[in-house]
């Protein structure tokens, strides 16, 4: 999961795994407009496939399944992430990116930031920097909010607009199903409706991590129960805009052996957390025959 290998002389590629929200608390908005937030994050063994080949200039072709739903090319985060690192990096070595799409557009899954972070890890290693080079950092945060994180794609705490990032946490992997009823939910009007006047989702609430930091390492049972104290203050505003939101969240709380069930990111994307990778199996395969307009994968956290 984030592994660069080279495939072939001068062909390199990477994996962009999605980024799942356990929780997502906001904790207020901030002058500039931005909302401060706290969120413990773990990826999924799903995402997307970045490939890159160096040669003069950059280029970005785009396919896959969900390529049609990407936008427009010349504004697509692998090739913003990709410039402002060449504005950073003096005789940058430059390339084509191929960059297959296989999660939904939109979704709460950070399909977006971790192809752009794809892109800082391709070029770090053509170029020989170090991911924590200040450069690539820099180029990350500048990208997008969620850049950073998916840049060294293990389980953190983030903080701030999502640039203030803890340390790799030492958790267990957890079986999981990911649910997008093909619904795009803008984060910005997400966000909008949760600045509503009217609207109080959790937002100013006390600063505590949504689970122990420090300690032993947790069981995935143990784990689950910390999650499940947290939430996602961003889950009623996005049922607001897509009602669908909460028939997926009824349809895997059903589901036998699913422990939780929530919303990640600013939706529509949902996860449901299961007591063991076979029931994890069964339940997509079960949901999937029952509503077989929806986009979902069996996988694993971590």
């Amino acid at each position: 999961m984030g592994k660069t290998v080279p495939l072939m002389p001068d062909l390199l590629v990477a994996d962009a795994p999605a980024k799942v929200n356990l929780t997502l608390h906001v904790l207020g908005r901030r002058s500039d407009g931005y909302h401060e937030i706290e969120s413990l994050v773990m990826f999924a063994r799903v995402g997307d496939r970045l490939t890159f080949t160096p040669r003069r200039g950059f280029e970005l072709a785009v396919l896959g399944p969900t390529a049609a739903s990407a936008g427009d090319i010349d504004a697509n985060l692998v090739l913003k992430a990709a410039r402002a690192l060449d504005e950073r990096v003096e005789r940058l070595a430059e390339g084509r990116f191929v960059l297959t799409k296989q999660l939904p557009v939109a979704a709460g899954l950070g399909g977006g930031s971790a192809d752009a972070a794809a892109a800082l890890r391709l070029l770090a290693r053509a170029n020989r920097l170090a991911l924590d080079d200040p450069r690539v950092r820099d180029a990350a945060r500048s990208t997008g909010a969620d850049v950073p994180v998916c840049v060294d794609p293990r389980p953190r705490v983030m903080r701030g607009i999502g640039e203030i990032l803890s340390e790799p946490l030492d958790l267990p992997t957890l079986p999981a199903v990911l649910v997008n009823p093909r619904v795009a939910v803008p984060t910005k009007d997400v966000f909008a409706i949760l600045s509503a006047p009217s609207v109080k989702a959790g937002c100013g609430s006390t600063k505590t991590s949504p689970f122990e930091t420090s300690g032993p390492r947790p069981t995935a049972a143990t784990l689950i129960q910390q999650v499940a104290r947290g939430r996602n203050d961003l889950e009623g505003p996005a049922i607001t805009i897509a009602p669908v939101i909460g028939e997926v969240l009824a349809v895997l709380r059903e589901l036998p052996g699913c422990r939780l069930a929530r919303m990640s990111g600013s939706g529509a994307t949902c996860f449901g957390l299961f007591e063991t990778n076979r029931l994890a199996v069964a339940g997509a395969k079960r949901l999937l025959s029952a509503h077989p307009g929806w986009w979902g994968q069996a996988t694993t956290l971590g």
